[in-house]
């Protein structure tokens, strides 16, 4: 895995990841901070607000900026939503009142929202054969495991001599040097895109979504990992705490302990799809978390639930890594953009619905009913995938074209009923029926 660090682009691309994601983490600690000093008691509720404001702008505003980066070129494009990144965590240390920091957190997600999707669709292009794109996928999310890790000890490290506000700056820095970085790496060019409407475009990576069954599958894929995920990002808190009359340092240890778990199947996921299909692999990941979320009711001792959360980290890591791998599969050159970016609205628009609800039924109806719930919502979504991604999936599929001339191009070139690799696209706008 190492090894790919050798190819300057990726190596480039890598380290501003890096940088950004120690400045997110950094931030991350400063906006609690800043939550607790604008509104004490009700930091919680600010906080609240301020995910479900990030959640509401990846949702809504990705497709819209990915039809907008289509237009742009792709390394100015990066460094400019880097440079705005910069600019907005520049102003929060000097915030008084909590609107503004729903205003600014707005802007920095939105910026985001453009960013993440579009990142994404540059590494296919870099690590052009499928063994060094998946080894550069468990890369970057080793990275980001790694991250989790990381940036709350080094926060806690510069809390010790530093105020809070010192550690924005710490973030611009992180968003600075990934705008130098990327702005220095020769980037492939985006392959030309299709002419068309505008809304045309916003709309083309849902339509390519929706229309391929394996990447319906994927979205009922990732509604499983975000019921049995909220679960640990939302209510470990109260776990550790309530349930367990323990600390903050071993609500700490938990939430490591589930990076841990995720860090070691990132590790070992290149040598799992040689040996697995992707779909049996990312459903037994799935899988995995469903069943540990189940589980969680009979939690009474810290051991169990560490155990619980390494393998709950291990499926959520074997479940996100190869998403990278469905989509490229599944898109042409020119669409990839777009389909990253309805995958990344569609499965935060899961995490939206499921942060929420673990929270309410935990307060309201105890932690185990919720844990439950959850298990059941993820148990439909499985049964789901199986329905809408066909266990048999082949690349390639027999299929004709009916409402095409007899001397177009395309059949010039392949024969009336003829067979290729099958994606969707402006001669392929609907899958094809099981023979």
């Amino acid at each position: 895995m190492i090894a790919l660090l050798q190819n300057p682009t990726f190596r480039h691309l890598f380290a501003a990841q890096v940088v950004a994601l120690i400045g997110t983490g950094l931030a991350t600690v400063a906006l609690g901070l800043l939550a607790w000093d604008l509104a004490g008691a009700n930091a919680g509720a600010v906080m609240g607000t301020a995910l479900a404001i990030k959640m509401v702008a990846y949702v809504t505003l990705s497709p819209l900026v990915a039809a907008v980066a289509e237009r742009l070129p792709r390394r100015a494009f990066l460094v400019a939503l880097d440079l705005i990144r910069a600019v907005v965590i520049g102003f929060l240390p000097f915030v008084d009142q909590v609107w503004q920091v729903y205003v600014l957190i707005f802007v920095l997600q939105a910026a985001s929202a453009g960013f993440t999707p579009a990142f994404q669709a540059v590494i296919p292009d870099v690590m052009k054969t499928e063994e060094a794109y998946t080894n550069a996928l468990s890369l970057l999310r080793m990275a980001e495991e790694m991250e989790q890790l990381a940036s709350p000890v080094l926060a806690a490290a510069l809390l010790t001599v530093v105020g809070f506000p010192v550690l924005f700056l710490g973030t611009v820095v992180g968003f600075l040097g990934s705008a130098l970085l990327v702005a220095t790496t020769k980037l492939p060019d985006r392959a030309p895109a299709e002419a068309g409407h505008f809304w045309a475009d916003v709309t083309k990576g849902v339509r390519i979504y929706m229309a391929t069954p394996r990447l319906r599958g994927l979205m009922m894929l990732e509604a499983a990992v975000a019921a049995a995920g909220a679960m640990v990002y939302v209510n470990t808190v109260v776990l550790v705490q309530a349930t367990l009359g323990l600390g903050q340092e071993q609500v700490a240890l938990a939430f490591a302990t589930f990076g841990a778990g995720s860090m070691l199947a990132a590790f070992l996921l290149p040598r799992l799809v040689r040996r697995v299909p992707d779909r049996g692999l990312m459903m037994g990941g799935a899988g995995l978390m469903v069943a540990g979320v189940a589980l969680v009711p009979l939690v009474g001792a810290m051991s169990a639930l560490l155990g619980l959360w390494a393998l709950m980290g291990f499926g959520f890591s074997l479940t996100q890594t190869p998403i990278g791998r469905i989509i490229n599969r599944s898109t042409h050159h020119a669409d990839r953009g777009a389909v990253f970016a309805a995958q990344f609205a569609l499965s935060h628009a899961c995490w939206l619905v499921t942060y929420p609800l673990a929270g309410w039924l935990g307060a309201k109806a105890g932690l185990g009913t919720a844990a439950l719930v959850l298990a059941a919502i993820g148990v439909a979504s499985l049964l789901a995938v199986r329905a809408l991604w066909p266990a048999s999936d082949p690349a390639e599929l027999d299929h004709d074209h009916p409402d095409l001339p007899p001397d177009h191009p395309h059949l010039a070139a392949h024969g009336k009923g003829h067979r290729h690799a099958f994606v969707i696209d402006g001669l392929h706008r609907r899958w094809p029926k099981p023979a």
